[in-house]
């Protein structure tokens, strides 16, 4: 079973945001990716297309930019 992807960098607003998505999506439907802990997962956000976090990739591929922590640019620093 695919699941969506969310990924986020730690701030308060991805935090805020993964507990809202979670919440509306529910726990066994997304994998949270933490950038700032998992550093390796970049690459696969940007061939994702994930421009900033925190971001949802959905099971079909569509990108959901949600609000704007931080670019991918700021987590890869």
């Amino acid at each position: 079973m695919a699941k969506a992807i969310f990924y986020h960098a730690g701030c308060p607003v991805c935090v805020s945001a993964e507990h809202d998505i979670v919440g509306l999506i529910g726990e066994s439907k997304v994998e949270v990716v933490h950038l700032g802990e998992a550093k390796d997962r970049i690459s696969e956000a940007e061939k994702a297309g994930i421009k900033s976090v925190p971001a949802l990739v959905l099971e079909n591929g569509n990108v959901l930019h949600i609000n704007f922590g931080a670019s991918i640019e700021e987590v890869k620093a």
